[in-house]
């Protein structure tokens, strides 16, 4: 069913988008650590779905490198942008595989000198084993620890700590997605900017109202000014110019179940990655739906989950034909 799915996609998306969808769910996502040994599921040249053992092919394999990078390895004029070249993802014109993970606390790690190293080593370890791209949050709003205080009020300490984060992977030659507020309640999420709104005085009912009132999709877009316009005080690079970022993500999840029409959902991207590209026409934009079909599709609802993802707001096809977004991703979680 999964691959059917997958194929029903290409059917309905543009060709320079086809590929970025296997290249991210496939390759970053679908990526199984057991004790015999890590097994990765990608695609030949012939779009044929393979499985390989880590520890007897990727030394050998053009898409895949375990060799642990030296620091010194790679310098700064070989550390080149991501860039899409039609269907594919390029840096110098050649081909980009993704084989990444997902990571999202390494901001509130790197905030607390007991933790940092934990950073450290993963980067390590994740270069050691030919890992090329990692996800995380670039947000932390108004809860423990958090990065942004109130609207475009930040705690320089957490910022410097993503500064950390940014800097340690381009140190191991780990590119990074980051995702800019989460839909859910954890890191504070739309929830704590539609606090923030009832805390100036607006007259607000629902959390959803994050992606339709104008306030609030301000305070949003101040976020991300702020983020794309910060100068790394490791490295001295501003974030919208760092190579290391592989892309930008709009946010975690996001859903809108007060307008299961996917109308509301629609605007917001479509404002939103438009604004991004307007601060950073350089970088990759994504945004970081978990992958449900909606109105526009629905012969297609059949590969959802379940039926309550067709009421969420959300609609794979259409949100991804919205001006700006480069690629599709995504979220696979594993039967437990």
């Amino acid at each position: 069913m999964q691959n059917a799915a997958f194929e029903s996609v290409f059917s309905a998306m543009d060709t320079c988008k086809r590929c970025f969808i296997l290249t991210l769910a496939l390759a970053f996502f679908l990526i199984f650590f057991e004790n015999s040994g890590t097994t990765v599921f990608g695609f030949t040249e012939d779009n044929e779905l393979t499985e390989t053992m880590v520890e007897e092919s990727l030394d050998h394999s053009p898409y895949f490198n375990t060799r642990k990078y030296d620091v010194e390895d790679v310098g700064d004029q070989d550390w080149l942008m991501v860039e899409r070249n039609g269907n594919q993802f390029v840096v110098n014109g050649q081909p980009f595989y993704v084989n990444g993970f997902n990571t999202y606390w390494l901001m509130v790690f790197a905030a607390d000198q007991s933790t940092r190293g934990k950073v450290s080593e993963l980067f390590q370890q994740a270069s050691s084993v030919g890992l090329t791209v990692c996800r995380t949050w670039a947000f932390n709003d108004g809860q423990w620890r958090a990065l942004q205080k109130s609207p475009s009020v930040y705690d320089e300490e957490v910022f410097k700590a993503l500064d950390f984060v940014v800097s340690e992977a381009k140190k191991y030659k780990i590119r990074l997605i980051l995702s800019l507020v989460n839909n859910w309640d954890a890191y504070g999420g739309k929830a704590q900017y539609v606090k923030w709104g009832k805390a100036a005085g607006l007259n607000l009912t629902s959390d959803d109202e994050f992606f339709s009132h104008q306030t609030l999709r301000s305070y949003y877009k101040a976020h991300v000014k702020a983020v794309l316009n910060r100068v790394n005080t490791v490295t001295n690079i501003t974030y919208k110019d760092d190579p290391t970022i592989f892309a930008w993500e709009l946010m975690n999840e996001p859903r809108c179940t007060s307008d299961p029409s996917g109308d509301t959902l629609q605007s917001w991207i479509a404002e939103m990655a438009v604004y991004v590209k307007s601060l950073d026409a350089k970088h990759l934009v994504e945004i970081g739906l978990e992958g449900f079909y909606g109105p526009s599709a629905p012969a297609r609802a059949q590969f959802n989950p379940n039926s309550y993802a067709t009421q969420v707001g959300t609609d794979f096809v259409r949100n991804h034909q919205a001006l700006g977004v480069d690629f599709a991703s995504v979220h696979i979680y594993a039967d437990s």
